[in-house]
């Protein structure tokens, strides 16, 4: 579904724009209309961090960016609780922007994409706390671009060790 959504987000809204679209999240709104946060890079080389409205009218997807900023302009990602599973966080440009993800995941896959486009196009130092570095970084086995794969994965991992426990016989 995710892959489905990225394609029209780029041919509807990003690609008209001679943007190419990196990566996008879903995050909490009000009413009916959902919101994606997203990360693209302009035809200028300049990582664009923007807040796009999805609605549907009739059958049509309608997209609208209603916020915008610039990865350059940001000074720090705060993950809020690193030892907590939550998709809550915070973007610190001149203003602080409360954000929930729709997953933990999520979250962890928008500060891990922003940080790879910061390595390549701006190589700024900027702040990413309240985060677990095992998840964050690329060389990590966990890490993964795949969304929730690492959250199935684990869970997989889990109900395995379960299956293996609950067949053993306490002598």
């Amino acid at each position: 579904m995710s892959s489905l959504v990225k394609e029209d987000l780029e041919k509807r809204l990003f690609g008209p724009r001679r943007q190419r679209l990196h990566e996008f999240i879903e995050v909490e709104g009000a009413g009916a209309q959902r919101y994606y946060l997203c990360a693209a890079v302009n035809k200028s080389k300049e990582v664009e961090i923007c807040m796009v409205k999805h609605w549907r009218v009739d059958r049509e997807e309608k997209y609208e960016i209603v916020e915008k900023w610039f990865l350059k302009d940001l000074e720090m990602i705060d993950g809020k609780e690193a030892d907590t599973d939550n998709p809550y966080f915070d973007m610190h440009f001149q203003k602080v922007y409360n954000m929930e993800a729709y997953s933990c995941a999520s979250k962890y896959t928008f500060a891990r994409t922003l940080s790879n486009l910061n390595a390549m196009y701006l190589k700024k130092d900027f702040k990413i706390i309240n985060f677990d570095d095992t998840y964050l970084n690329d060389d990590s086995i966990w890490s993964s671009s795949n969304r929730d794969f690492v959250v199935v994965m684990k869970v997989c991992f889990y109900a395995f060790s379960l299956l293996c426990l609950s067949l053993c016989r306490l002598s």
